[in-house]
């Protein structure tokens, strides 16, 4: 009986045997692929200077309150890497035959979909929310207008705040609170900016238009 079992087991494996080398050529050139898309994808962000633009937005400070180290580039190569692991892996199943398994890859593959694009609006935010705040300072002190670095802060501040509801609803977290927390937002931001130059900042808003015209003088 057990003769038997394992003559059949035998029989099966050299049937298979050429699929399985086929699948396991796929996987190895496939991980060679992926640790060169990961690399690559390194040293683009590095040339982009990420690290440093993230330093100076204080993210360093707030992973070392973590125990963790800053490596934007090197996260998101990681990321990549795994991508194409999955991609590559998911492939060596299907030549195996076992669609179930590549079909929960599948479903891997699409979310990583969502953390690409999610991905990609963070770094949007971290090069808009330091260029929008440099941009913004320098334009009011070159005009020697008050609360310049204010609101430099308050602009970066609010590109990180829309940035992050962005990112929650692409990764599919709680995505109906997510939109409706992303208009409340907006709708607040309207309203705080139409009361403070209406009723309580009346006197800053007129200081400051007042300095805009004697400059435009």
């Amino acid at each position: 009986m057990e003769t038997g079992f394992l003559q059949l087991f035998l029989v099966s494996l050299i049937e298979k045997l050429p699929q399985l080398l086929w699948a396991i050529l796929v996987f190895v050139a496939g991980f060679f692929v992926a640790k060169w898309m990961g690399n690559t994808a390194v040293r683009f962000l590095n040339k982009t200077n990420l690290n440093q633009t993230l330093k100076r937005l204080g993210w360093a400070e707030t992973l070392a309150k973590l125990d963790l180290s800053l490596d934007a580039p090197g996260f998101f190569g990681e990321l990549v890497k795994w991508f194409f692991i999955i991609i590559f892996l998911m492939i060596s199943l299907e030549i195996l035959g076992l669609p179930q398994f590549s079909q929960f890859l599948g479903k891997v593959i699409s979310y990583f979909q969502n953390i690409f694009i999610a991905s990609l609006i963070f770094i949007i935010a971290v090069f808009l929310a330091d260029f929008s705040q440099k941009i913004m300072v320098a334009v009011l002190e070159k005009e020697k207008i008050t609360y310049s670095r204010l609101f430099g802060r308050v602009i970066r501040w609010i590109i990180w705040s829309l940035a992050t509801l962005a990112i929650l609803y692409q990764l599919q977290i709680a995505p109906t609170l997510i939109l409706t927390v992303f208009i409340g937002f907006v709708i607040a931001i309207s309203l705080t900016i139409g009361i403070a130059f209406g009723l309580g900042g009346k006197e800053i808003a007129a200081k400051i238009l007042k300095e805009l015209e004697k400059k435009l003088r």
